[in-house]
């Protein structure tokens, strides 16, 4: 049982002929160094359990700046993906631009041949109707 420093000082020592009574005084100091004893061990416990919990927060001082590092490499690299991304799909709708441009171009060429066909066959049936108009009783032929 340890002794307060309260409990010390108000420890009643009676004096004898030649001072203090060596008993008492004898079981006070045993008591006083039992309480420092006490005292001093707990003092060790708790140092060694500041030095733990010292190299326990270091070690997630550690942790959390790994977490803080590994953080901004994946914000990092998701930038660098959605900027890769946001190329690929320009590059995309570059190539689809070109592509549309071209048969959009492939189909006027088209459209262009056709109606030049088409007018070039108008003139060659106009022709062959002129052509069939001037034979002598074709009339009669076509109207049978």
């Amino acid at each position: 049982m340890g002794l307060t420093p309260v409990e010390i000082h108000h420890v009643p020592l009676r004096r004898g002929v030649w001072g203090y009574r060596r008993n008492a005084v004898d079981r006070l100091l045993d008591e006083v160094a039992e309480s420092y004893e006490e005292v001093w061990r707990g003092r060790a416990e708790l140092m060694d359990e500041v030095e733990s919990l010292e190299a326990e927060l270091e070690r997630h001082r550690e942790l959390e700046s790994l977490l803080r590092k590994t953080l901004v490499s994946a914000e990092s690299a998701a930038q660098e993906q959605r900027e890769a991304a946001r190329r690929e799909a320009e590059r995309i709708v570059e190539e689809a631009n070109v592509e549309a441009r071209r048969i959009t171009f492939a189909a006027i060429a088209e459209r262009e041949r056709l109606v030049n066909d088409i007018r070039r066959l108008r003139e060659l049936l106009q022709t062959a109707l002129a052509t069939v108009g001037d034979v002598p009783g074709a009339d009669e032929v076509a109207a049978a």
